[in-house]
């Protein structure tokens, strides 16, 4: 008999979420934690980091907890691995939420912001996977492997309106690095795969929101704007016994903007 608790079961699994202090990465590491996960989150303001780890763990009833790191230095990348393996043996879930946009009218469009936007959106997901994987094929088994999750969006599925050049690319990108590592680590036991947002009311969308939320509503067919159980669902499908099956996808969760924006 199927045990369907079992199923979506993620307790004490050791996760790390980068960027979990806000936005997405915070929603999905409150989820992870009222699950029963063990989380490390990174940030660069380490004040942050440690004050929302902190609240998490009081939440409970699992753990949260925070190593400050700065994920456009490859050497902040490096101290994150270090400290993480000083405290635990392996890792089961790795999660690539940390990222960052820039808009700016495509004759004004910064070299610096350019290189900024990829370096991190996409340079650094593949600098930290690389560095992870020690501790990534460290328990992994045919009914359990470890996960990667690469946090996209749907403007690397489709032209976005606004001009986010770098962005859109790095998005799109991304999900096809999670096609091409998918491939090469499935035999390892480690699956990757992609979750594209749409519109969530996030820091970063904060600005558009505020001045295209109306219209971004209208585009949406479910007629509201993404909210935390939306994302936490997903990626506790994808890290569960439930997802163990599945690698190489990019699962979109947007209401059905994608979709609409192709009509």
């Amino acid at each position: 008999m199927m045990n369907i608790d079992e199923l979506f079961n993620i307790r004490n699994k050791v996760c790390l979420i980068t960027g979990g202090g806000r936005g997405i990465g915070l929603m999905i590491a409150k989820g992870f934690v009222s699950a029963g996960a063990k989380v490390y989150i990174s940030s660069r303001n380490g004040d942050v980091c440690h004050q929302v780890a902190k609240e998490l763990t009081e939440q409970g009833p699992g753990q949260c907890f925070a190593i400050a790191a700065d994920l456009q230095k490859l050497e902040d990348i490096q101290h994150l691995v270090v400290e993480l393996g000083k405290r635990e043996h392996h890792l089961d879930v790795l999660i690539n939420n940390s990222g960052a946009n820039w808009a700016a009218p495509i004759a004004d469009y910064p070299d610096a912001g350019f290189q900024k936007v990829v370096n991190l959106n996409l340079t650094r997901v593949f600098s930290l996977t690389q560095a992870c994987l020690p501790l990534l094929r460290a328990n992994p088994t045919l009914e359990n492997p470890a996960r990667i999750i690469n946090i996209g969006s749907i403007s690397g599925e489709t032209v976005p309106k606004l001009e986010m050049y770098a962005y859109s690319a790095s998005k799109a990108a991304v999900h096809h690095l999670t096609r091409h590592l998918a491939a090469r680590l499935g035999s390892e036991g480690i699956l990757v795969n992609a979750v594209a947002p749409g519109s969530f009311p996030t820091k970063m969308m904060a600005e558009t929101l505020k001045r295209e939320g109306d219209h971004i509503l209208k585009t949406i067919p479910v007629g509201r704007f993404g909210q935390d159980e939306d994302l936490v669902g997903t990626c506790i499908y994808l890290t569960s016994r439930a997802g163990a099956y599945t690698t190489g996808a990019v699962i979109v969760v947007d209401g059905g903007a994608l979709q609409s924006s192709r009509m």
